[in-house]
């Protein structure tokens, strides 16, 4: 019957698939064939091209595929280098629209060549490429600017983070060529300031041909304030006077705001960017380590449509801030990792929203959360429509009875049952787990991602109701599990037939009868972790890869009981 349907119609079914099941697909006939390829191309994977004479072959077989998002790694100066730059331009270039050269240390001149044989790119990636601007010569020829601009005339996003050697006329030759940006990233860019004369006060230096300051920066986002959408300032060291001077440009709308590591900001610049940028959907503060519970009140009273926030390691943020976020009704994802001050109470009654109708969480971290109370269990088990939830260290998973029980309701307790479309799970360190609270909880047919590792607990039993309860698991980390042994693995491993990375890391009791086992049951295997593994001997390791040659990376360090002190 799938052959009757229509080309178009196969494509839009198969692009729901991961990338391991689209690769399947493509097996079944010619037919399923093009429509893998093609949804392949939809859903924008990007394919990574090592920058070698071995790889102009792959190249020409990408662009009769029309594969239009790429990345170069390895990338220099060298003639390979060149000689693989014109063949990305001559057989990818005309359809490319994602190109990313980050790393790589290209010349001015076969960048320039390669840029003017894209005219279709909508995103570059120059992220870490120094030497583009070492010289500070950059598209210095008007001529050159000119043929690429035109080139150039549809990118909508750059990104340029961490550039050493970034300067202000560098800056405004390369953005001058693309009038329609949309997004832009500077992270790790130094931007430059200076003490004022006025009572010793910061402003930003006038614009320097070698360095790279904020009133260029600043003049930019003025002259684009109506096309600019996202910008990411991460670890740039933006001043609280600067990041005010920037929310108050007028015509200015930014939807996405990153601010990582910006660890000068204050409480008050934060609250004047709110009530200046009203329509943010996503905000990181993550590392700005001298915010504290106001900065979280005035994110609630002024960003009524955020949808992602991230506060990780804002260690200054307690109880009472939290109290503020069940304003944020239509809030999605939220990251609130290492917050050391924050027991959970306040959190728990803000986003259960007593008074309210709850947010539509699909993703909650609290991982290293030191002060982390059980005060979460009820409200969020009730509330919580996750796909990704991540408990670390601190957290409670066992089921307890917390008062009169209801029966329209879940179990009491903490339990992560009812997150049946659940495919990322991270309980790494929960080192109160036991078996018994695994077999309970970890029961999702659906999850493909699991890291169960530095559980002291784990044994056997844990082992094969996980392996019951979550038979889709592709990527599965069990390292420092030393409880684990060949009996275990004897009865999980048939459980997982699309298991594809495994990370056994120092589980000591593990022999070679484990790979055996795995290579007869997980035909699909792709990384294995055995390092530390004194029950593996390199021979069994050996024979394991003979078995399975579709391995493509086994990690073996010390197997066979070796001597650690001796080697290292």
């Amino acid at each position: 019957m799938a052959e009757l349907l229509p080309p178009e119609m196969l494509t839009y079914i198969l692009s729901f698939l991961p990338l391991s099941d689209q690769k399947e697909a493509s097996l079944v006939s010619r037919a399923w064939y093009r429509a893998a390829q093609n949804a392949l191309r939809e859903t924008n994977v990007r394919y990574k091209i090592p920058v070698s004479s071995a790889s102009l072959p792959g190249i020409k077989s990408l662009g009769l595929r029309g594969i239009s998002c790429i990345g170069l790694t390895n990338l220099d100066g060298s003639p390979a280098s060149h000689q693989v730059l014109q063949s990305v331009a001559y057989h990818l270039g005309p359809h490319l629209q994602s190109l990313c050269l980050g790393g790589g240390s290209p010349t001015e001149a076969s960048f320039v060549a390669l840029i003017l044989g894209c005219p279709a790119l909508r995103s570059l990636d120059l992220s870490g490429c120094n030497s583009l601007f070492v010289s500070g010569m950059l598209l210095a020829q008007p001529e050159t600017a000119q043929r690429v601009q035109q080139a150039l005339s549809g990118l909508r996003e750059l990104n340029l983070a961490g550039l050493q050697n970034l300067a202000d006329l560098s800056f405004n030759r390369l953005s001058s060529c693309a009038p329609y940006l949309e997004r832009l990233s500077l992270a790790y860019c130094h931007l430059t300031f200076e003490l004022g004369p006025a009572q010793g006060s910061r402003v930003p230096q006038e614009s320097s041909p070698s360095q790279f300051s904020f009133r260029n920066l600043l003049r930019f986002v003025k002259e684009r304030a109506s096309r600019l959408h996202a910008l990411d300032l991460s670890g740039t060291g933006l001043l609280p006077e600067a990041l005010q001077a920037l929310g108050q440009v007028a015509g200015l709308q930014l939807q996405e705001l990153s601010l990582h590591s910006c660890r000068d900001l204050s409480t008050e610049a934060v609250a004047a960017l709110c009530h200046q940028q009203p329509g943010l959907t996503f905000l990181d503060l993550s590392g700005c380590s001298e915010l504290t519970d106001g900065a979280l009140l005035a994110v609630s009273r002024g960003l009524q449509h955020l949808q992602h926030l991230n506060l990780r390691k804002l260690q200054r943020l307690t109880d009472a801030g939290c109290t503020a976020l069940g304003g944020l009704w239509e809030l999605q994802s939220l990251d609130m990792a290492e917050c050391c001050l924050v027991s959970g109470r306040e959190l728990a009654l803000a986003l259960g929203s007593v008074h309210g109708t709850p947010p539509p969480l699909t993703s909650l971290s609290l991982a290293y959360c030191s002060s982390l109370k059980d005060h979460l269990r009820a409200k969020l088990r009730r509330n919580l429509r996750s796909r990704g939830l991540f408990l670390q260290p601190h957290q409670k998973l066992e089921h307890q009875a917390s008062g009169p029980k209801d029966p329209s309701s879940q179990p009491q307790g903490p339990s992560l049952l009812m997150l049946q479309a659940l495919q990322e799970l991270d309980l790494t360190a929960c080192s109160k787990l036991t078996d018994t609270s695994l077999a309970k909880v970890l029961q999702f047919p659906q999850l493909r991602q699991l890291s169960l590792s530095l559980l002291p607990a784990l044994t056997n039993k844990g082992l094969v109701a996980v392996a019951k309860g979550c038979p889709s698991l592709e990527r599965l980390a069990l390292s420092h599990c030393s409880l684990l042994s060949d009996e275990g693995w004897a009865q999980a491993a048939r459980c997982w037939p699309r298991l594809q990375y495994l990370n056994l890391l120092s589980c000591s009791q593990l022999t070679e009868q484990t790979l055996d086992t795995i290579g007869q049951a997980c035909k699909q295997i792709q990384m294995l972790d055995v390092a530390m593994c004194s029950g593996i001997s390199m021979a069994a390791v050996r024979r394991f890869q003979a078995q399975l040659p579709q391995v493509t990376c086994i990690q073996s360090r010390f197997v066979g009981g070796a001597d650690l002190t001796l080697t290292l």
